[in-house]
């Protein structure tokens, strides 16, 4: 079965067993910065030295990225490393001073991307995670129904904003990048659940600025 095929499947699975919520979100994304405009600004800004790159699809970005030193994992495509970001993490021995994610986009593989990276994430440095803005229900929604997909990476931080030992922030841009910073959590959400991966779109809907806590990117000088 192909990819057309699986993700028609997928998408009568999520008619007929999905959550029923229609509603869109109207994100303008040609309006704001790209991925590569906020890592490589953030990069010079901090003068960061070592960079790490979780899914590089034919180094789209990582190509791009200017640095010193540079490492790309991807099992399939790009990068400097061909592996699973499991198997990365279990072998590496190195600190980085910014880690993008943009590896499988589904709550469980973003979770353990997320805790593997805050291991090797230097004192003062930063994650970002792309896709994390998702426009509507068929957008987000596992299994993957559709070429453009962002995945339920909104879950992840969601649950990263509950978490008194990171701070954590999305910037409106480019289909969503979230920030994650190791030090204390200075806007702390609470939320009242412990099952993150049960949470649904429509939650998101109402809720995605608060949940998320949205800021821009002319708005990181001044945050970290």
């Amino acid at each position: 079965m192909n990819y057309k095929n699986n993700f028609k499947f997928n998408r009568w699975y999520h008619y007929i067993f999905g959550e029923k919520f229609y509603k869109k979100l109207d994100f303008k994304w040609n309006e704001y910065p790209n991925r590569y405009s906020i890592i490589q600004e953030t990069i010079d800004r901090k003068n960061y030295k070592s960079y790490l790159e979780i899914g590089c699809d034919q180094d789209i970005l990582f190509s791009k990225i200017r640095i010193e030193k540079k490492i790309g994992v991807d099992p399939v495509s790009g990068g400097t490393i061909r592996d699973t970001s499991d198997n990365f993490f279990k072998k590496n021995n190195l600190k980085f001073d910014i880690i993008f994610i943009d590896g499988l986009h589904e709550y469980d593989q973003v979770k353990k991307d997320i805790n593997n990276s805050l291991l090797f994430l230097s004192d003062y440095g930063v994650i970002f995670l792309h896709d994390c803005l998702p426009k509507n229900f068929i957008s987000q929604a596992v299994p993957r129904a559709r070429a453009t997909w962002n995945g339920d990476v909104w879950k992840n931080i969601v649950e990263s904003r509950t978490k008194p030992e990171i701070d954590t922030y999305v910037i409106y841009a480019d289909n969503g990048i979230a920030m994650i910073l190791k030090r204390p959590n200075k806007r702390m959400l609470n939320l009242g659940t412990a099952n993150f991966k049960q949470l649904k779109f429509r939650n998101y809907f109402y809720n995605y600025k608060d949940y998320l806590n949205i800021i821009y990117q002319e708005d990181l000088k001044n945050i970290f």
